[in-house]
């Protein structure tokens, strides 16, 4: 569905521009349960407290994942390092959503209350314990049960002027 940018304010327009030098995380935040399984490639997630741990993830409500996050409450946020690139453009559309987990298969863990990523730099799973809305997305606040750790990160992937870029664990001058 493409939006209509003419629609958008002269200061819309601009706050986008200014967003897409936003440096942020790429994440895959997924879900499985009673409204089945689910996954999309997520920028828009932070930490919000360890007392007790909570993170928040945004997700715009005409997403198909929204929903299915909604109804099943558990949630797992997959922090992507630089070789998850592929799997990240497949869960941001690439790949339709009811094929996501097929075409990757290989690279989930399905053990836990929702899918984890193999090989991830952390994988944080929690459950949905709030929400708010705010225009076209929803914030929803996970409160964490159990963090793994990557054990052989190579680095961090983020999304910058639109596109994907791998961080280093160092960087040298």
């Amino acid at each position: 569905m493409a939006e209509n940018l003419t629609q958008l304010t002269p200061t819309q327009r601009m706050f986008r521009e200014a967003m897409s030098n936003l440096s942020a995380g790429v994440n895959i935040v997924t879900t499985d349960g009673p409204g089945g399984r689910a996954g999309i490639t997520v920028s828009a997630v932070c930490s919000v407290t360890d007392a007790p741990p909570t993170m928040l993830v945004c997700v715009n409500r005409s997403s198909r994942s929204h929903d299915i996050f909604r109804e099943n409450r558990d949630v797992c946020i997959n922090v992507l390092g630089p070789e998850h690139e592929d799997v990240a453009m497949a869960f941001a559309g690439r790949v339709p959503a009811e094929e996501r987990f097929t075409v990757t298969e290989s690279v989930w863990d399905h053990s836990h209350s929702a899918p984890v990523l193999r090989g991830s730099a952390a994988s944080v799973l929690g459950r949905i314990t709030g929400t708010a809305e705010r225009g076209s997305h929803t914030v929803m606040f996970a409160e964490v049960d159990q963090v793994i750790l990557g054990e052989d990160c190579d680095g961090g992937l983020v999304y910058f002027r639109r596109g994907f870029h791998p961080i280093p664990t160092s960087l040298t001058a």
